[in-house]
């Protein structure tokens, strides 16, 4: 029994950090926010647009927030803000109980939500599972991220339950004791922010490994340095131009079925089917991140991305319409996996928190700005034809770019190995 390998600690980090993820600001209020629309349409007598507006407030300030908070990850570590941001989320949403009946104490709510989303993203969870994990962070990210598709199924059920038995208010209240009841005791117990305070390597590497230069360090450049890499600034590029497209397409694509013949039934299986391939993508992508290089996986899912919008483009209807929301569906899946990771990769984990947050604040405002020029083209033209023109040449765009990104500054380990033996093997051929 005591030969018996046992897990590696950093697996119930993950663990932890998944559930963090399924009951999150992302979860609970951006993927459930379609299920509260008409509660708080008739309870504050409003139109959607109006209540629309509380969405954007939350958006614009959870990304306002996203780069600072990714300055106190790297300051204090990952642990402090996600616990921190737990207890305040847990209870702003308990909160929602005394929200009166005026449309502004919505929005008051809703910028206080966008604040803790701001702080319990997935910025923090990325980077102490990149402390956790090198060789094996791909997939570690990847199942971590697996627990927003889980919540996006599960939570806007759960939520509508709610909502018939209590109202909106006490749908967000319950769900704000099961954050502070469930997940804060399981992530105060468990998470850790580095292998070191159990006295473990990243990937529960042998004892022996801590001979290797940098081992069990926080390896990586200033953000000054970050700031100044042409490799960031065109990373940003390509999540914004990616997430505006995936967003938009992903966000209209009942009312695009619908418009195309569709039953309400088919329109809502297409639906079904992109939750399904984001799933897919998360924990995909993690996987053969770890075995492929990043910027020629990312090409070929966002080459695939773009094909489903132009097969979208050019009208196609029936199941190849939802074929081609599946192929979005996978790009969406991919993107946020590919932005922890190529952060970590190409300027290493010393400044990976205001990296990340940068990176992520530019999937969050290009989602917020696609979905508006969907909707904006489709009153211009009654029609989505131009938007997704446009959105195809974007993503196609954004899979191009890709592969103007060089090797990785900050390897895995096997990577290194790999090149150490081809240059051994280069100047020994025999």
């Amino acid at each position: 029994m005591s030969g018996r390998a046992k897990l590696f600690y950093g697996w119930w980090v993950v663990a932890a950090c998944a559930l963090g993820c399924f009951l999150s600001p992302g979860t609970i209020v951006v993927l459930s926010f379609g299920v509260f629309i008409k509660p708080l349409v008739q309870d504050f007598h409003a139109g959607r647009a109006a209540i629309s507006f509380a969405f954007t407030v939350h958006n614009l300030i959870g990304a306002a927030c996203h780069p600072l908070n990714g300055r106190f990850v790297d300051r204090i570590g990952p642990r402090k803000v996600i616990l921190t941001g737990t207890v305040i989320f847990g209870i702003v949403l308990l909160s929602s109980e005394l929200i009166g009946a005026r449309i502004g104490y919505l929005y008051l709510l809703f910028a206080a939500l966008g604040f803790t989303n701001g702080i319990v993203s997935p910025v923090p969870y990325g980077a102490v599972i990149s402390r956790w994990f090198d060789r094996r962070r791909g997939l570690a990210l990847g199942l971590t991220l697996l627990g927003v598709g889980l919540g996006a199924i599960v939570l806007p059920l759960v939520a509508h339950r709610l909502i018939i038995t209590g109202g909106w208010r006490t749908a967000y209240a319950a769900l704000g004791g099961a954050v502070l009841l469930l997940t804060l005791p399981i992530l105060a117990s468990v998470l850790r922010d580095d292998p070191k305070e159990k006295g473990l390597l990243p990937d529960g590497a042998p004892a022996a490994d801590r001979s290797e230069p940098g081992a069990g360090r926080l390896d990586g450049l200033s953000w000054y340095e970050i700031w100044h890499q042409p490799a960031f600034w065109l990373l940003i590029c390509v999540f914004f131009l990616a997430g505006a497209s995936v967003h938009a397409c992903v966000l209209h694509m009942a009312a695009l079925l619908s418009d195309r013949g569709i039953t309400a039934q088919g329109a809502a299986l297409g639906t079904s089917v992109v939750g399904l391939s984001i799933l897919i993508g998360r924990v995909g992508t993690g996987f053969l991140l770890d075995r492929f290089f990043a910027p020629r996986l990312a090409t070929l899912l966002f080459g695939c991305a773009s094909i489903g919008i132009a097969m979208l483009w050019v009208g196609s209807v029936g199941k190849i319409a939802v074929f081609a929301a599946f192929l979005v569906g996978l790009g969406m899946g991919a993107e946020v996996d590919l932005i922890a990771y190529c952060m970590s990769r190409y300027f290493g984990l010393k400044s990976f928190g205001v990296a990340y947050g940068f990176g992520f604040s530019a999937f969050v405002l290009a989602g917020a700005l696609g979905t508006l020029l969907m909707g904006a083209g489709f009153d211009a033209t009654h029609s989505y034809t131009l938007p997704l023109g446009i959105f195809f040449f974007s993503m196609a765009a954004a899979a191009a770019m890709m592969m103007r990104l060089g090797p990785y500054r900050y390897a895995p380990p096997q990577t290194k190995q790999h090149r150490q033996l081809e240059t051994v093997h280069a100047e020994n051929p025999a």
